[in-house]
């Protein structure tokens, strides 16, 4: 798990806490189920009615992305690969890459190195793993989506909560001593739907958003490394040139 996601989540919930607690107010106040029932349920029934259902289950098990620890490391093995690469393609020959292919890891690697073992057009290649890039982006893109749209109709959820139940407390007037509580209550919906937005599903979805970036960024790097292998670049500089994919991640 990355520590910074959770230290940042406990914490902007737990200001808000504790900013309720010295105005005097108690937690207990702020717990009310039917204000979470309205909010969260009719959050997620706006992004199931807005989404497709595959962007819904995608962005769901993408959600682990912005927790979970970034692996710095995959994106190296990944270029020492493609270094190692080059350097039997300059000392042999690029058919010599053939034995190598089925033993890489990253499948996009794997489809790269065998378009430059079948020596397709420099300008084919590009275009056609380019093309594969966009949609894989896309696809990310749309998933991570679910987040950012789910903290866009929290908020106005949460107001549909309050005034559900503010219509509720004008209905019982005759008990003029519950009315403070009873507005207090309404208003918890509002603060469910705002705090939600604000604190959890904008932040995942940018979160989100930052994470597919980086994966893109290595799938161009991993582009870029098989074309300079067949375009018969040196392994020092395609590993100069690959680095700079490294420099734009920081």
């Amino acid at each position: 798990m990355e520590t910074t996601a959770i230290f940042g989540l406990l914490l902007g919930i737990g200001g808000i806490l504790l900013g309720n607690v010295i105005e005097g107010g108690h937690v207990g106040s702020l717990v009310q189920g039917a204000a979470a029932v309205i909010v969260f349920t009719g959050t997620f029934g706006a992004v199931l009615l807005s989404s497709k259902k595959r962007d819904v289950k995608l962005g769901l098990q993408m959600l682990k992305k912005a927790f979970a620890e970034e692996d710095q490391t995959e994106p190296r093995k990944i270029l020492t690969e493609i270094i190692e690469c080059a350097r039997i393609a300059k000392k042999e020959s690029i058919l010599a890459l053939e034995a190598r292919i089925p033993n890489m890891q990253d499948k996009f690697l794997q489809s790269v190195m065998k378009a430059v073992v079948d020596n397709v057009e420099p300008s084919v290649m590009r275009d056609v793993f380019n093309k594969q890039i966009d949609l894989e982006e896309e696809k990310l893109l749309n998933a991570a989506k679910i987040w950012t749209e789910a903290g866009g109709y929290a908020p106005t959820i949460g107001i549909i909560g309050a005034v559900l139940g503010l219509i509720h407390v004008m209905g019982n007037l005759s008990d003029t001593s519950k009315l403070g509580a009873g507005i207090a209550v309404a208003f918890v919906a509002t603060v469910y739907g705002v705090g939600s937005a604000n604190l959890i599903f904008l932040p995942i979805g940018s979160k989100l958003k930052k994470r597919v970036a980086d994966e893109i960024k290595v799938k161009e790097m991993i582009l870029e490394g098989g074309l300079g292998i067949q375009a018969g670049m040196s392994p020092s500089l395609i590993d100069l040139k690959l680095k700079a994919f490294f420099e734009k991640q920081r």
